[in-house]
């Protein structure tokens, strides 16, 4: 008895080692904690920014305007004539609070005031428009670092992926996610926190890829996989929607480094669960070699579906570095909102991507796509129109909808088109894919904070709106996408040539297609 309850975990661990659907829940779990420490930051970085630079560098000019110089604040004359008691009152060159009083009572003409923008403002807006201005650039900056990380390391995780296989770069990106999140809880200045950014890149390059091939690798059956990166997308869609609401409430009422810490306790859970279900010691290359990066990208099909993925996300990219600023600036949000104002767009993102991952398929997903960035587009035109951030739930809402019925479309149809018109190794053309989403999320955020600056936010809603409404008919050219003649072949069940021929994974053809695949036609009938 003993001998047996023994044997029962490993049993349920070997069983689980070979569910497709416990590899799901691996890397949803992934991209959840990956996307919780992306937006966790965008309410954090701006106000802590401003309070330990600009408040602090202040601090000892704070009572500047208490003691104005007497040319701006008094006519000419220094001495005021009392009809009350024939007394002449001098006014001191301090400005003591008891002199001015003393003006005040005995001089009926009104003093000249301080300059209005150096007391606090009494609606409650943050000071220091121009360093509100600068800090548009430097907060963008920041935030795509990450980004311009995942684009230099995505092609090489892709190759790598094709080598050893999926579960032990799974892992790394664990582990550099991890110190990511402590680094992050314990930075104090620019520097480090874009240090721990940058290095957040790494970590998600490595997920992100690995995650996704392992997924389009398990589930063979298009109709199947496009389900499973639905739901995959909606752990990215969670952790969107968890993470800048969580950040703002934790950091305005328990601490910066509160929202980290609890990350870094989920993500060392993350990679127990990777520990138990993966084996992310055990090497498993890849069968047949994948087809180049390069070759790939000279393809024009998947060219406009990562076209698609970049310009649709571009979008929020551009808005989380700017909205709380603008927000702060227009709308004098008090920190807690700054987080709030994405919680519809994060929750649209969430029932986009789980509804759109099976109608999509029934409706076509180029249709999707197409119907979905032109909404991106029109939501993006309505953003300035909001006037506080009840206004905000609307378009961002929409926005949230649109780029998941956009996602959730286009992720299958990468792997579509590497069956249909490539070898079916899925490393490379979901490197591509993140590649796509990284531009948006790099090119996004530090022009977004540039053309903040130089023409103001409401026409940066209008040129990348306009953007991705142009964008949309080109989806079109995804409705029906020609296959390679070896693919042709195979799905006609001929294959004349004596090259080697692969499997295209779809649901006309459940074998494999090897080098002698007549032998083993024949043999089966």
């Amino acid at each position: 008895m003993p001998a047996d309850a023994q044997r029962v975990p490993w049993r349920w661990l070997a069983a689980g080692r070979a569910s497709r659907r416990l590899v799901l829940v691996v890397v949803f779990v992934a991209l959840l904690l990956d996307n919780m420490l992306l937006t966790v930051v965008v309410p954090i970085v701006p106000t802590f920014l401003y309070a330990t630079e600009y408040e602090g560098a202040n601090k000892s000019l704070a009572p500047a305007w208490t003691e104005p110089a007497p040319p701006a604040l008094k006519p000419p004359f220094s001495s005021v004539f009392s009809y009350f008691d024939n007394t002449t009152v001098t006014i001191s060159v301090s400005g003591s609070p008891s002199t001015l009083e003393l003006v005040n009572r005995t001089e009926r003409s009104p003093l000249p005031q301080p300059p209005t923008s150096s007391p606090p403002p009494a609606s409650g807006c943050l000071e220091g428009e121009e360093f509100l201005a600068k800090e548009n650039v430097r907060v963008g900056l920041l935030f795509a670092s990450k980004a311009l990380v995942q684009l230099v390391v995505n092609p090489s995780v892709g190759l790598l992926t094709n080598r050893i296989g999926y579960h032990i770069p799974m892992f790394i990106g664990f582990v550099i996610m991890f110190l990511s999140t402590v680094m992050f809880a314990f930075s104090g200045t620019y520097t480090l926190l874009f240090i721990a950014r940058a290095l957040q890149g790494i970590g998600s390059s490595f997920s992100s890829v690995a995650g996704l091939g392992m997924l389009a690798s398990v589930y063979t059956d298009d109709f199947e996989r496009g389900n499973a990166m639905g739901i995959a997308l909606g752990g990215l869609a969670l952790g969107v929607l968890i993470g800048a609401p969580f950040g703002s409430v934790m950091y305005e009422f328990v601490g910066k480094s509160s929202p980290f810490l609890v990350l870094a306790l989920l993500a060392l859970l993350d990679g127990a669960l990777q520990l138990c279900i993966l084996q992310p010691s055990k090497i498993s290359p890849e069968s047949t070699r994948g087809t180049s990066v390069f070759t790939l990208l000279r393809d024009p099909y998947i060219l406009v579906a990562a076209g698609a993925l970049c310009f649709s996300n571009m979008g929020v990219a551009m808005l989380e570095p700017t909205l709380p600023i603008w927000m702060m600036q227009t709308m004098c949000s008090p920190k807690w909102q700054l987080g709030m104002a994405f919680l519809p767009a994060s929750v649209s993102y969430l029932i986009g991507t789980n509804l759109f991952g099976i109608l999509a398929n029934k409706m076509g997903r180029w249709l999707c796509s197409l119907i979905g960035m032109a909404v991106v587009g029109i939501s993006l035109l309505c953003v300035p129109l909001a006037k506080n951030i009840y206004g905000l739930i609307g378009p961002n809402g929409g926005l949230g909808f649109a780029i998941g019925m956009v996602d959730s479309s286009m992720m299958p149809i990468m792997g579509y088109l590497v069956d249909l018109r490539h070898t079916s190794v899925y490393g490379n053309v979901y490197a591509i894919a993140d590649v796509a989403f990284c531009m948006g999320f790099a090119v996004g955020p530090s022009t977004g904070g540039a053309i903040v600056r130089a023409i103001g936010f409401p026409w940066l809603m209008v040129i990348i709106g306009v953007i991705n409404i142009a964008y949309a008919p080109l989806c079109w050219y995804l409705r029906n996408p020609p296959a390679r003649e070896e693919k042709i072949a195979i799905l006609s069940q001929e294959c004349p040539m004596q090259t080697q021929c692969y499997t295209t994974q779809k649901a006309l053809r459940d074998f494999p297609l090897a080098d002698d695949s007549d032998v083993e036609a024949e043999s089966v009938e």
